[in-house]
C-alpha cells in the first residue's frame, strides 16, 4: 500500500512494447516493467500497459533461461506508443527482410522505436539507427563502432534522437521509466515509485555511464584529473595509438608526474593500461562482430594480427581465433556471457 495512491489525475494509457530476442538480458525487461506497474498502483487507474513481442510470436527465453510468453508477433504488433528491442549484442533477425522492413514502418508511423543493453545491435542492422547518435554500453562500444561507422555511439545512460530511445543498460532503463512515469504523472509519483524500489538517485538520462577501472575498485569519474583525462584520450584513440608523453601533455602533467598518478590509482603504467583496454576492445570485436583478425588488430591498433594473438593469449589465456571459434561452436557459452 503506498501514502499517495488514488491521489493522481487521470493519465493518457501509454502501451510500450518489448521485442524479445532469444536470450534477452531478463534484468532490462523487470527494470522497466517494475516501476510501471508501481506507478499504475499508485495512480489508481491503469496509466502504463506492457506487451511481449517476439519475432514470430514464438516464447522467448531470457538469460537467465526463465520462458516469457509472447502477446504477438512483430508482423501483428499494432497499437503501440513504443516498441524497445531487448536482446544480446549477437542477436540476429530471422528474416532479415521482412522484420527490419517492419521496424522501419513503425518508427515512420509515429511509434517511438528503442533499443536496451544489446538490442542495440539488431536496431541498427534494421538500418532504423543509420546516422543518428545512441547510448551504446561500454562493454559492447567498440564492437558496435566497428560494425556500424554510420552511427555514433555516446557515451550516456540515454540517448533519444527524433523518436529513437536508446539506453544503455539495466539500471538505465528503469532510470526511463522513471522519466516515462514523470512525464504521465508528474515528480511526486516519479519520486514515490523510485523510493518503493530504494533506488538510490533519480539520474538524468544524460549522465554518462560508470566504467570500471582495470584493478580497481573505483570508476573512471572517480580517478584523479590528470588519469582521467588520460584515461579519455586513450578510450579515443584505439585504432590510432598515441605517444604517452604526448598523453602527458595533453592531460597537463609530465610523465614522471602522469606514471607515478597512474601507478598509484590503478596499479599499472600508463603503457599497461592503454595496452588492456586496446585487447578488451579487440575481445569486444572478436565475440560479437565477424570481422577478420586481421581486421580487428588493425581497428586496435595491432601493426599485425600475430603480434595481437600473442598479446591477446597472454592477457585472455586463448588467441582470438580459439575464443570466436569457442563462442560460435557452442551457444550456451555465448549465452552465459555478461549481458548488462
Amino acid at each position: 500500500m503506498t501514502i499517495h495512491a488514488n491521489s493522481f489525475d487521470p493519465a493518457p494509457l501509454t502501451r510500450i512494447g518489448f521485442l524479445l530476442f532469444p536470450g534477452f538480458p531478463m534484468a532490462c525487461l523487470t527494470s522497466a516493467m517494475e516501476p510501471l506497474r508501481a506507478a499504475n498502483e499508485i495512480a489508481g487507474h491503469q496509466v502504463f500497459s506492457w506487451h511481449l513481442v517476439t519475432e514470430t510470436g514464438a516464447d522467448a527465453a531470457a538469460s537467465a533461461g526463465v520462458l516469457f510468453p509472447a502477446e504477438a508477433s512483430l508482423a501483428n504488433a499494432e497499437g503501440l506508443d513504443c516498441l524497445f528491442l531487448l536482446s544480446g549484442p549477437d542477436a540476429e533477425f530471422e528474416d532479415q527482410i521482412s522484420s527490419p522492413g517492419r521496424l522501419r514502418y513503425l518508427a515512420r508511423h509515429g511509434v517511438a522505436v528503442g533499443a536496451v543493453s544489446g538490442g542495440v545491435f539488431p536496431l541498427a542492422r534494421s538500418g532504423v539507427l543509420s546516422g543518428r547518435r545512441c547510448a551504446v554500453h561500454w562493454c559492447y562500444r567498440s564492437a558496435f563502432e566497428a560494425a556500424f561507422p554510420d552511427c555514433t555511439a555516446v557515451d550516456r545512460l540515454i540517448v533519444r534522437d527524433g523518436n529513437i530511445q536508446t539506453v544503455s543498460g539495466a539500471t538505465a532503463m528503469f532510470d526511463l521509466s522513471l522519466e516515462l512515469i514523470c512525464t504521465a504523472l508528474g515528480e511526486a509519483a516519479m519520486n514515490e515509485v523510485a523510493c518503493l524500489f530504494q533506488h538510490p538517485l533519480i539520474r538524468n538520462g544524460s549522465a554518462r555511464q560508470k566504467i570500471p577501472v582495470l584493478q580497481s575498485d573505483r570508476t573512471v569519474d572517480q580517478m584523479p584529473p590528470a588519469v582521467k583525462s588520460a584515461m579519455s584520450i586513450f578510450s579515443k584513440n584505439i585504432e590510432m595509438p598515441v605517444c604517452i608523453r604526448d598523453v602527458a601533455q595533453m592531460s597537463g602533467v609530465s610523465p614522471r608526474q602522469l606514471e607515478r598518478s597512474f601507478r598509484a590509482a590503478t596499479g599499472l603504467s600508463p603503457g599497461e593500461y592503454y595496452r588492456r583496454q586496446r585487447l578488451k576492445a579487440a575481445r569486444q570485436m572478436v565475440l560479437f562482430s565477424w570481422d577478420t583478425i586481421s581486421s580487428i588488430a588493425n581497428a586496435v591498433g595491432y601493426a599485425s594480427s600475430s603480434t595481437l594473438s600473442q598479446h591477446y593469449r597472454k592477457q585472455f589465456g586463448v588467441t582470438p581465433a580459439q575464443e570466436r571459434k569457442a563462442t560460435r561452436t557452442h551457444p550456451s557459452i555465448r549465452t552465459a556471457s555478461v549481458r548488462p
